[in-house]
């Protein structure tokens, strides 16, 4: 564990990120959670998001009832990118990437256990950060009078006695809406505040009134930390806990999963109660420095330096600090991108890169910075992550290769749009910018939004209605974890891509390797590294591996077994992951996954996988299907994709 000195003596310049993940890691180690590594920042099998967008998404099937192989209580910390926050970027909080920290307990452990840990973790000297609980508030569920939920009096209770055990009289506050808290404010006293379920409720479907029947959800409570500025009027008179003005920044969140929501309508309890907890790294390592500006943590060090040196600017100028802050974040989360193995694209995640890309670029712009700098500013982030993410480093000379391709030739088209966007003056054409020259429709907007120009976006979009399909694809979208949905045709889709890839490595080689999927219950598609388009033959050759392993009545089964194991079984694996110690491996074919059993290598695929599978392959040819493929098309440089259906 690293010494408490550490922190203590680096408090000046703030505690490093990797003492507090490292700290936070420990903590729960000691208290029987099993540590088990990041998923990959683009998530395998889930068409209902882009990105891996909190430690809970590839969690969802285990907090929903499926068994875990590393067992009840788990923890970790989690690379995590939201698209919706790329427009939330430039102020002191927001980022689009970024780490969570997580621990659960399925169906082991629930509040009274929680939310002392949550506290001692966080005011501990010994074992935690060391904050002082004076400058920690927290927020409670209000209860919800439309579905008859009541308050979390039980959660008050808890945080009344660990507040007094350290001299603090923590009185209660019901604020309800949030609206409400912006008339009222808050007291001297009052450290604990309830609100309505907008705020502190969670289940996937939202509040308790949208829930669909089956659905579980419950009560959560946040944590705040109070940095102690002065309050900023033009959010609300007042200040309280979930005012955006800057003085509170959420650090983390517990939620309770303990409800299921019935026929009628009402809610009964879950017979296993869940936790979720997330806690932000960098937000948390902000609060050890008592300073809210998240960009000032160690990680931005490097980047940060070499923007200066470029710009001639300081971090701290008022006209430069937002630009300072787009570029860091947007080079942060590009370097994990690249580094996973995406490329700058037209769609989908490649779209996302690239429009972080050019943002950037714009602002480098902005900062007086007319020549290549993106790459430059990456390298930073290579070093800042070698202990818990060495692929960043790893993969150095391909991003610099990538952010240097992209810079050189997006400011050729930035240099041609704003001078034909300046020709515009106040009619300024959206449309006409990016099918003549270009240039991308949001940026587009955001310089128009910049010179207090308002564009008719509606009909911009109408005209751009498929580019903005694609480009903003799914970004904000909530997630279901795992597949779209556990309908019937999705599973056998899902298992339909297995026999897909072991088709293409027999046919192509076996380098072929899945770079990302979208599975639906309507058909499925895969990414997979090759350099050349595939031969009518060849695809024909693929259909037919598929259709004969249907034919074959394979049985698919599910084991747990050591990763070793798994590894030396030749297992497949998804690109970029790391697994814990214990797998899920799916075999197709005719025993269970099993090193001991030499019949195991007559197997036709085995893959890490979490499921779900059908139980045998003949499903998949049910009412006369066949496996085909639609479409084969170039998705990235040297990625290609299928779209294949079972019809």
């Amino acid at each position: 564990m690293t010494p408490i000195g550490k922190l203590e003596d680096s408090r000046s310049n703030g505690a490093r990120v990797s003492d507090v993940r490292k700290r936070y890691l420990d903590f729960f180690a000691k208290r029987g959670h099993t540590i088990i590594p990041s998923a990959p920042i683009v998530p395998e099998n889930d068409p209902t998001t882009l990105f891996t967008s909190s430690g809970m998404q590839p969690l969802v099937p285990y907090l929903l009832g499926q068994e875990h192989p590393e067992g009840v209580r788990l923890a970790d910390s989690q690379m995590s990118f939201r698209a919706e926050d790329i427009e939330e970027i430039g102020d002191n909080r927001h980022t689009t990437f970024f780490e969570m920290l997580g621990n659960w307990s399925l169906g082991d452990y629930f509040k009274n256990k929680q939310l002392p840990w949550v506290f001692e973790f966080l005011t501990s000297k010994e074992e935690g950060l060391g904050l002082d609980p004076k400058n920690l508030y927290v927020t409670v569920f209000a209860g919800d009078e439309a579905s008859g939920m009541s308050e979390d009096t039980e959660a008050v209770g808890i945080w009344q006695e660990l507040f007094k055990a350290k001299g603090i009289d923590a009185a209660f506050a019901k604020i309800g809406s949030e609206a409400a808290g912006y008339e009222r404010g808050m007291q001297e006293v009052e450290r604990i505040f309830a609100y309505d379920a907008k705020k502190n409720w969670w289940s996937r479907a939202g509040v308790p009134s949208k829930m669909p029947a089956g659905e579980p959800g419950g009560p959560d409570s946040e944590v705040f930390y109070d940095f102690g500025l002065p309050h900023d009027p033009k959010f609300g008179a007042h200040c309280h806990p979930n005012c955006d003005c800057g003085r509170f920044i959420e650090i983390g969140n517990s939620v309770f999963m303990q409800f299921i929501k019935k026929e009628d309508g009402t809610f009964g309890e879950l017979p296993k109660k869940n936790v979720d907890f997330g806690g932000g790294l960098e937000r948390l390592t902000a609060a050890t420095r008592n300073n809210p500006d998240v960009f000032l943590v160690d990680v931005f060090d490097a980047a940060r330096q070499s923007l200066t040196r470029r710009s001639g600017k300081e971090y701290t100028d008022a006209e430069a600090t937002r630009s300072f802050r787009i570029i860091l974040d947007h080079m942060r989360a590009a370097s994990f991108m690249l580094a996973s193995g995406i490329t700058p694209g037209n769609s989908e995640q490649p779209y996302v890169l690239r429009r972080l890309i050019r943002r950037s670029i714009r602002e480098a712009d902005k900062l007086g910075i007319k020549e290549a700098v993106l790459a430059e500013v990456a390298e930073g982030y290579g070093a800042a992550y070698a202990d818990q993410y060495p692929f960043v480093a790893e993969n150095a000379a391909f991003i610099r290769e990538q952010l240097e391709k992209e810079e050189a030739q997006f400011r050729k088209t930035l240099a041609h749009g704003m001078r034909e966007l300046e020709k515009m003056g106040q009619e300024i054409d959206a449309f006409t910018l990016f099918t003549t020259y270009g240039f991308p429709v949001e940026l587009t907007e955001e310089i128009a939004k910049e010179r207090g120009i308002t564009l008719d976006m509606t009909a911009v979009h109408a005209k751009m209605k498929e580019h903005q399909e694609k480009s903003r694809a799914g970004a904000a979208q909530k997630f279901a974890g795992g597949l779209a949905d556990h309908q019937a045709a999705t599973i056998r889709y899902h298992t339909a891509h297995h026999l897909l890839l072991k088709a293409l490595q027999k046919v192509l080689g076996p380098d072929v390797h899945q770079r990302g999927s979208n599975i639906t219950s309507e058909r499925l598609r895969i990414d997979f590294s090759s350099p050349a388009k595939m031969t009518d033959e060849q695809k024909a050759e693929v259909e037919k591996i598929v259709n004969d392993a249907i034919d074959a009545a394979l049985p698919v089964t599910r084991t747990v077994m050591a990763k070793e194991d798994a590894e030396k079984l030749g297992a497949e694996h998804e690109f970029g992951a790391s697994y814990p110690e214990q797998v899920s491996v799916y075999s197709v074919g005719p025993k269970e996954a099993s090193e001991a059993d030499p019949k195991f290598a007559q197997a036709f695929s085995i893959e890490f996988c979490g499921g779900p599978h059908v139980a045998n392959t003949s499903e998949l040819g049910e009412e006369g299907k066949r496996f085909k493929i639609q479409k084969e098309e170039a998705s990235s440089s040297g990625v290609r994709r299928i779209k294949a259906v079972l019809q």
